[in-house]
């Protein structure tokens, strides 16, 4: 059975590259173009794997898998952030909200897929 996951960026061009380059890895994807849009799709649905943006309009990376983490369904399913943000303290931060895992953009195709394949096992 392949594995459902969630996109979540702002930049139409990032989910249409990650999207693609997961879906001919034989996953099935589901967009969000912001946190609160994520959240909305998590409530109504589950998914094997989170990847999202840290700086986003409405609710920003962070705060949605500090959100996520506290519904019973998304305690422990894998949550990686690909962002632009680099420092040590953003990603204490990510750490300490719940945080599976964090990758710096621009991604790289293949290392993105070992990541999610190593996560998901």
């Amino acid at each position: 059975m392949s594995k459902n996951i969630l996109i979540v960026d702002d930049s139409p061009s990032i989910r249409q590259m990650v999207e693609m380059t997961l879906k001919t890895a034989g996953y099935n994807v589901t967009t969000a173009q912001d946190g609160q849009d994520a959240l909305d799709c998590c409530k109504g649905r589950s998914f094997d794997f989170v990847l999202t943006d840290q700086n986003m309009p409405r609710m920003d990376g962070i705060t949605l898998i500090r959100s996520l983490r506290s519904l019973g369904a998304y305690r422990t399913i894998p949550i990686v952030m690909l962002t632009t943000e680099s420092s040590d303290a953003m990603k204490a931060q990510g750490r300490a909200a719940g945080a599976t895992g964090w990758m710096v953009k621009p991604f790289d195709p293949p290392k993105l897929l070992d990541v999610i394949s190593k996560v998901l096992r």
